[in-house]
């Protein structure tokens, strides 16, 4: 009796003990608060952010659209310069007023070969206004022209340069002064402009927007509107720059595709232009009295204007028909 009194005792304490180690012990010991500590940091709690926190992204697009719109302003007013302007974009040191003394020059010289060799009032008058108002302007644009092919050439080049540089840990100042220094013009013109506009006070955004007043180009529009919103917005510019380098040298395989794609149709549009002229100029070598009226008679004369207003309607034409821009 004794020895099942102490079992049933023992049993009992056995247990309460385990009673005890199972809802007491956790209070006493701290465990189940630790869990709760635990829960609380592993449970997702909802953020609430800070007014000021909220206001970043909303400053930072704010900022985006603003520069957006001072650019896209900026190339509006690029797509008609004054002569100054045009003057400057193709590559020329002329003042407005050397070019229009120039002009002036070429009109008075055209007028006076017309009148001294007798071909009319009417043929004066429109030998005065072609070089004195129509070929200075078509060399202002045949020259930018040029100039905006050899900038397009070295370009992507350029900013190749400016992207490594940046992965190399340089300022993008002293990456632009590189190309300033070592590239070739006109990138090194345009460059050397931005890097002056820049010491001058002037912020790096802007001198690089001002770069698609000189050079009108979308490819110039794209570098401007990259390192404008990065100035203002932030962001990573050398993966920025190096996905327009991608889109530059894209650009210009699809340029160089298209010109040997239309390459056909400007060699007919050239033989076809040149026909007339090459018959005209054979047949006055093989009989030149027979052609003489063309220039002699009144009516020749119209008939002849008459051909050469055709001939040039026809050469417009054509050269819309296969000139692709993109």
């Amino acid at each position: 009796m004794p020895l099942q009194t102490l079992a049933m005792f023992f049993l009992g304490t056995l247990a309460a003990g385990g009673v005890a180690w199972v809802f007491i012990y956790p209070l006493l010991s701290g465990e189940r608060r630790a869990e709760q500590r635990k829960a609380s940091v592993a449970r997702a709690q909802p953020m609430i952010a800070s007014p000021a926190a909220r206001a970043v992204p909303k400053v930072r697009r704010e900022q985006v659209e603003e520069t957006l719109k001072d650019i896209e302003a900026r190339r509006r007013k690029a797509k008609s310069p004054p002569l100054s302007v045009r003057i400057s974009q193709a590559g020329l040191s002329w003042s407005k007023r050397q070019f229009i003394m120039i002009s002036a020059g070429l009109a008075v010289v055209a007028s006076a070969i017309a009148f001294f060799t007798g071909t009319g009032l009417l043929t004066t008058a429109g030998a005065c206004f072609a070089a004195g108002f129509g070929f200075p302007r078509w060399m202002l644009h045949f020259l930018k022209k040029r100039r905006e092919r050899k900038f397009l050439e070295a370009f992507a080049d350029a900013v190749d340069v400016i992207v490594r540089g940046v992965k190399a840990g340089l300022p993008l100042g002293d990456c632009l002064r590189v190309i300033a220094t070592d590239s070739q013009e006109p990138v090194k013109g345009e460059f050397r402009a931005i890097t002056e506009t820049q010491t001058i006070g002037m912020p790096l955004g802007e001198a690089c927007t001002r770069l698609y007043e000189s050079m009108p180009l979308p490819e110039a529009n794209f570098f401007g509107i990259v390192i404008s919103i990065q100035q203002k917005a932030g962001g990573n510019l050398s993966e920025a720059l190096g996905n327009l380098s991608r889109v530059l040298r894209d650009r210009k395989k699809m340029q160089a595709k298209i010109r040997a794609m239309s390459m056909e149709a400007k060699a007919s549009a050239v033989i076809i232009g040149s026909l007339p002229p090459a018959v005209m100029l054979l047949v006055y070598i093989t009989s030149p009295t027979y052609i003489e009226l063309l220039w002699t008679t009144e009516l020749g004369r119209l008939m002849l204007a008459a051909c050469v207003t055709w001939m040039s309607i026809g050469v417009f034409v054509m050269k819309k028909m296969i000139n692709f821009d993109f």
